[in-house]
């Protein structure tokens, strides 16, 4: 007697549905919960947000009263706010090998290239919560200037604010950047607040070099964009800054990172 199975004949791999996998703005997600669930994380948002609001007070003590305005309480965040972002980004890379989540993580999702994006999604999402910050703390201190003798004048340049996104973007790509590149957070805040210090300082002492830190020099190409006009030749030198210190790490970081063994 024949035996005739009831049992399903599984389709060939290529036949069956695609698994589910979660989507790009899912992981970005899970990303973004990951920079405020960590202690580090989480104080170092914290931080962003009180060097805002301690530079606006800072400029309604002591600042002359014309200087008190909506364009001069902005600007004046954006360095600080910019050193600080660098970090997080750093944080968002290192931090998945210095607490042993990298094996969890790309298990979950074994293309590594999509959880890196989600990240870098993540961390440019921050910056631009930090541009909106230092907006909301300098209408908030225009409003105290203009209430307390001060100018307290509204007008800001548009592009002013186009070129802080850029600035604050790059800052935190390039942290990014170093962390995918060096893995390890310490070795990474060093590298990238002490490069870039050390080629400034070699491109302005040494002669034959003062050329090339023209392009190079992220501090001297950047420096435009805390203006509201940036010429041509500007926005050319910053490209080739950002090639070195953005382009480059990171492009480098996401190879080794692809090909690096979890334990």
């Amino acid at each position: 007697m024949t035996t005739v199975s009831t049992a399903p004949e599984l389709a060939p791999s290529h036949h069956r549905p695609n698994e589910h996998r979660p989507s790009l703005g899912r992981l970005t997600a899970v990303e973004l919960r990951k920079l405020v669930d960590t202690r580090a994380g989480r104080w170092l948002l914290i931080t962003i947000g009180l060097v805002s609001a301690v530079i606006v007070t800072l400029l309604l003590v002591y600042a002359e009263a014309p200087e008190q305005n909506f364009t001069m309480f902005f600007t004046t965040s954006l360095l600080p706010v910019g050193v600080l972002l660098p970090v997080l980004g750093i944080l968002s890379i290192t931090s998945e090998w210095s607490q042993r989540t990298a094996l969890t993580t790309f298990a979950l999702v074994p293309r590594r290239e999509r959880v890196i994006t989600a990240k870098l999604v993540a961390v440019v999402l921050a910056a631009l919560g930090a541009v909106l910050s230092s907006l909301a703390f300098a209408a908030a201190g225009t409003a105290i200037a203009g209430a307390t003798g001060g100018a307290g004048t509204w007008r800001i340049e548009a592009a002013l604010v186009a070129h802080a996104v850029v600035f604050q973007v790059a800052s935190v790509l390039m942290g990014a950047g170093f962390g995918l590149l060096l893995f390890n957070t310490p070795l990474a805040i060093v590298a990238y607040l002490v490069l870039p210090i050390i080629w400034s300082i070699v491109g302005e002492l040494v002669r034959p070099l003062n050329r090339a830190a023209e392009w190079l020099d992220t501090g001297r190409t950047m420096e435009p964009l805390f203006t509201a006009e940036v010429s041509t030749g500007q926005w050319q030198r910053l490209a080739v800054s950002l090639l070195l210190w953005l382009v480059v790490p990171l492009v480098a970081g996401m190879v080794r990172t692809m090909r690096r063994e979890v334990a």
